[in-house]
């Protein structure tokens, strides 16, 4: 673990703790369910506009002509923009950690050559938002088209970008040649579009060379650094504020074209300038979970014990992009294994660049990992239960460390005895419920990275009794206001009520990005950090205050307890922390907390990661080609809850977003047009409240202080990894059928009469 070069926060006493690891509504609840709450597109400012960009209808091919004429001169509209006249915008330098980020690179509107459907080729802005709509889609563009590939066979198709090896250790060829028990399959995922409620949206206000950016984005300082380099001003000139975003999912993590695009409009008119992406725009122009294709070899001995992991994965990217899925991130270390290897590859389409979604990389990779596993138990005729539980590591045998903090054979154990999986026949299609259903149960483990990135914070004690905590992190819908909050009142005293969380604003101290379930572990630190500094100041001035009891004493010989300070060791003169500030005759006492990230660092000592165990029931009716999810089990070692309240929400919703993944969500593509053909919410089918299983989750209680000070890992992508493989597993104990390519599909149950069930690929 990296510690602050200053002074890394003491650790927390969290047995007493009167809200730390106890539930907690949320402290922004309120203004959202009044609609206090202001999200990006909420803002307006006098004399704002509206942009609509002009989108691509090939996905493939070069402008030959635009004609702006007929849509200038329609009403309301203001100017018609297109890569000639859009001014400059530029490439983003390389950065370094968290900053300087994006996944598409190329600026909007850079050149004429067009690489994906729905690729923006110009842009209007009008008075409204319907002008400016109706103009965009009045711009008539003339393309001379070239050959698209939108495939979805990828598996062999890397030659433009070649394969690269990800793990490897040992000789798993040799090793799978010579093995009494053995499996080889592919297992696919298709392309999923992330669909938050709220859109992707920039408000743009230019004035005297500076822009404030009111932007959707999980990232507020890296979008920041990233905005301010297309627009090529100092980043002290941009100012990006994020106050609250309708979810992300990953989505919203890096900014996309439509924010420079928003931005570059605001400085040609000298006016602000709102641009909401709609629904269509949202399946090309700003990320999706890429298509993959996984080829997983396992081997092992008769008693189970594994020989060979070998995964060989590709997923699209965009014809510019390279981005890779790294599905093989928890392949080398989630069970012992001495042959090993990962490789991965990418496939050029043309298509919007994929992005992160709940879970990049080990969500996938984990699918395909633990539907294999699945199936090489069967074939040793043992139970998948004990087949992870005899192959459990003693330490991370990808890099020789020790776990920081695993217990994931407690959680298929524990999450076994609360399913009940003790009473599972293994046959298929033998267990039935009450009702005479036929049930399926299934199981999976799954892990995922546990880390911190760099942060700071300041915390104020106020003359009112009060608290202000200010980060540059941001809530994406997770609690982190809530848990903020609960970090301030432990530490101080001070009633959570009468804390006032900022975030969301690239000029407040910069905060860690609110992606990879790392920002809750990372702001612990620093706020802590500053809490103690606040506190320790605050001695200072009892001592220094006139009017004080303390004054003249040594600062050292008081303590700061139960909200106030005291001589150390003696009850009889306790002092509030809002009347010492009084006394010292100031508004606020301040402290500033800054932590050293531990991401990426290849001097850490110890392998760490959040573990978990899923277990899943379906119910399948033939007779009426009904499958349903009735029941899941989750168990997660994820260290410290502070909220649990928020994390139970965060393990239920990634359930629920598993069971999408397993059962209804695909972007399709038409091959003739390049065009993602279900672009709509009634198109692309999602999980919703009818298909919600009944949901049992388990925190297991092992903080992780080598994380930080109170132990807390993040919780917002484990829940989702190892669904879809129990539902499969599941689907395949009830019906014989096993899917590998998903989503599933009814039809795919449904074997003619005499024919028999067959394994879908």
């Amino acid at each position: 673990m990296i510690l602050d070069q200053q002074q890394e926060s003491k650790p927390a006493n969290i047995g007493d703790s009167a809200v730390i690891g106890k539930p907690q509504s949320r402290v922004d609840g309120p203004l959202k369910t009044t609609g206090a709450a202001m999200y990006s597109s909420d803002h307006h400012f006098e004399g704002l506009v509206y942009a609509w960009p002009t989108t691509a209808t090939v996905a493939s091919g070069t402008i030959s002509a635009i004609d702006t004429a007929a849509a200038a001169k329609m009403p309301g509209v203001l100017a018609i923009y297109t890569h000639e006249s859009i001014g400059a915008l530029y490439r983003t330098p390389p950065g370094s950690g968290m900053s300087m980020i994006l996944d598409e690179k190329r600026p909007p509107l850079e050149d004429t050559t067009v690489r994906y459907y729905g690729q923006y080729v110009a842009v209007a802005v009008a008075q409204t938002v319907e002008q400016a709509r109706a103009a965009a889609e009045a711009v008539k563009v003339t393309y001379a088209k070239t050959p698209h590939n939108t495939s979805d066979k990828l598996l062999g198709d890397v030659e433009k970008t070649g394969k690269k090896s990800v793990t490897k250790r040992g000789d798993t060829a040799t090793a799978f040649a010579s093995a009494p028990v053995k499996h080889d399959a592919v297992y696919s995922t298709p392309a999923e579009t992330h669909n938050p409620i709220e859109l992707h949206a920039s408000v743009a206000v230019y004035k005297n060379g500076k822009y404030t950016l009111y932007e959707t984005s999980q990232a507020v300082v890296n979008s920041r650094d990233v905005l301010a380099a297309q627009l090529g001003v100092p980043s002290e000139n941009v100012q990006v504020i994020t106050r609250f975003l309708g979810s992300g999912f990953g989505g919203k993590l890096w900014p996309w074209p439509h924010a420079a695009l928003a931005a570059a409009c605001a400085r040609n008119l000298n006016r602000p300038v709102k641009l909401v992406v709609s629904r269509s725009m949202m399946f090309q122009s700003v990320g999706h979970r890429p298509a993959i294709d996984q080829q997983i070899k396992l081997a092992a001995d008769t008693s189970g014990k594994l020989l060979v992991i070998e995964q060989n994965y590709v997923n699209h990217t965009s014809i510019l992009d390279d981005y890779d899925e790294g599905c093989g991130e928890a392949t080398g270390f989630i069970y012992s294994c001495q042959n090993v290897a990962v490789n991965s590859g990418l496939a050029r389409r043309n298509i919007g660049t994929p992005t992160s979604m709940r879970g990049p990389g080990a969500v996938p990779g984990l699918y395909a990992l633990e539907s294999a596993m699945d199936e090489l138990a069967i074939k040793l005729k043992m139970d998948p239960v004990k087949l992870r539980q005899i192959n459990e590591p003693q330490k991370d045998e990808s890099n020789g460390q020790e776990f920081s903090s695993r217990h994931m054979q407690e959680c298929i154990s524990t999450g076994a005895e609360k399913f009940g999986w003790s009473k599972r026949n293994p046959a298929i299609g033998s267990m039935k419920n009450a009702e005479g259903v036929t049930l399926g149960w299934g199981m999976a483990a799954c892990t995922w990275i546990a880390a911190r990135m760099e942060s700071e914070a300041t915390v104020e004690l106020l003359q009112d009794g009060s608290a202000r905590v200010t980060c540059g992190t941001q809530d994406i819908g997770t609690g982190t206001y809530t848990v903020i909050a609960q970090m301030v009142s432990h530490e101080t005293g001070i009633p959570i009520d009468k804390i006032e969380v900022v975030l969301g604003d690239s000029a407040l101290p910069p905060g860690p990005i609110s992606g990879g379930s790392w920002a809750t572990a990372s702001v612990v630190p620093a706020v802590l950090q500053a809490a103690q500094k606040a506190t320790q100041t605050l001695l200072v001035a009892a001592v220094g205050a006139a009017a004080s009891p303390f004054n003249g004493k040594d600062a050292k010989m008081l303590e700061f307890t139960n909200g106030g300070v005291q001589t150390k060791g003696q009850s009889g003169t306790h002092v509030a922390t809002a009347e010492i500030i009084r006394m010292a005759k100031v508004k606020a006492i301040s402290g500033q907390g800054k932590s050293m990230g531990t991401l990426g660092n290849p001097n850490e000592k110890l392998s760490s990661h959040s573990y978990g165990a899923q277990f899943a029931e379906v119910t399948w009716e033939p007779e009426i080609a009904r499958l349903r999810v009735s029941r899941v089990v989750t168990v997660i070692d994820a260290g410290r809850m502070i909220n649990p309240r928020a994390a139970r929400n965060q393990i239920e919703g990634a359930v629920v977003m598993g069971v999408g993944m397993a059962m209804f969500e695909a972007t399709e593509y038409d091959q003739r047009s390049g065009a993602p053909m279900n672009s709509n919410l009634a198109d692309y089918v999602m999980a919703v409240n009818a298909d919600c299983p009944e949901i049992d989750v388990t925190f297991l209680d092992y903080p992780d202080y080598n994380l930080n000070a109170i132990g807390a890992r993040g919780v917002g992508e484990i829940g989702l990894a190892g669904i879809a493989a129990a539902i499969t597993n599941a689907v395949h104990h009830a019906t014989g059928i096993r899917v590998r390519n998903l989503p599933i599909r009814i039809e795919d149950l449904l074997a003619p009469a005499g024919h028999p069930k067959k394994e879908l690929v």
